[in-house]
């Protein structure tokens, strides 16, 4: 039998409950969520607080409490966000008069810039796969199609033949929060999906059906590691190294290239599916850190 919820476990509860089906969280964030609360839950307990009346001051207790455990910034900063979703929650359901938490000062986090592949990196990791085979064409259309829309890796692999068009060159991507949104897919990534389609996926599928646009080798929908997995392996056939990878490269190298041949921000905004311009601004600085090498291995004088 398990053991009966106290009352503040219970609003947290109640309160990730309300994020995973009503704002569409990923299960992740809510799991992360869940284990960030449950510390401050434990804190709270031992220094005799509660949710419903805990303060600000308290709150810059657990704070306190929170840089002596030697956290990194960005957990502090995770912590925090959990924390201040709770507690505009709990206001919004008039279980407290106020927030505690909006005052609350965020640890300052280093600025982290994606790591960026150049343009003859990006050819070279296009052409690694050999597209005679199966398997190494639908890699092939893949990649294409992710440095041509800039997707996330888990948009790409859960994409459906009904939310692709070739037709009208554009994808439908449901991202996150439930955001939808229509991205153009280039002539290049057609003409090599139209030849995924009419040569490989069958041979992929077998006996099997599926929506999925990009079937594993067993005709399910491929996973997120093993698709990192794949990019790996042809980064190494393309000479890259795999340290300046991520899953998300092509996705970097999207919005980066794109910047450098000077789209609008806001444009680019829309495209990755970001819903805060300050997310997508920092591609511009990894633009500008890419002039600054160019010049510095060129210039006369640098």
């Amino acid at each position: 039998m398990s053991e009966a919820l106290s009352p503040d476990q219970g609003l947290v509860e109640q309160f990730l409950d309300t994020m995973w089906f009503e704002r569409g969280l990923a299960e992740n964030t809510v799991t992360s969520y869940r284990n960030d609360l449950s510390k401050l839950l434990e804190w709270m307990a031992q220094n005799q607080y509660r949710l419903d009346f805990i303060s600000f001051a308290g709150l810059q207790e657990y704070q306190s409490w929170l840089s002596e455990q030697n956290y990194k910034p960005t957990s502090k900063a995770r912590m925090l966000s959990a924390i201040r979703r709770l507690f505009q929650y709990l206001h919004r359901e008039k279980v407290r008069a106020d927030d505690p938490s909006a005052l609350l000062i965020s640890p300052k986090l280093p600025t982290r810039l994606p790591k960026d592949l150049s343009e003859a990196q990006v050819e070279a990791l296009l052409s690694a796969p050999d597209p005679q085979s199966p398997l190494e064409l639908r890699d092939k259309a893949m990649l294409e199609l992710l440095y041509a829309t800039g997707l996330r890796v888990t948009e790409l692999v859960s994409l459906t033949m009904e939310n692709m068009s070739l037709r009208q060159g554009v994808v439908r991507v449901m991202g996150k929060g439930g955001k939808e949104r229509l991205v153009p897919m280039g002539e290049n990534s057609i003409e090599w999906i139209e030849t995924f389609l009419q040569q490989g996926r069958s041979l992929l599928l077998g006996d099997q059906t599926s929506d999925i646009v990009f079937p594993s080798s067993r005709g399910q929908q491929m996973t997120r590691q093993t698709f990192w997995h794949r990019i790996k392996h042809y980064a190494v056939i393309a000479e890259i190294d795999v340290e300046k990878l991520s899953p998300h490269v092509l996705r970097h190298a999207f919005a980066t290239h794109l910047l450098n041949y000077g789209a609008d921000l806001r444009v680019v905004q829309m495209l990755l599916g970001h819903s805060d311009l300050s997310t997508t601004q920092i591609y511009t600085h990894v633009a500008t850190e890419r002039l600054k090498q160019l010049h510095n291995e060129h210039h006369p004088r640098a």
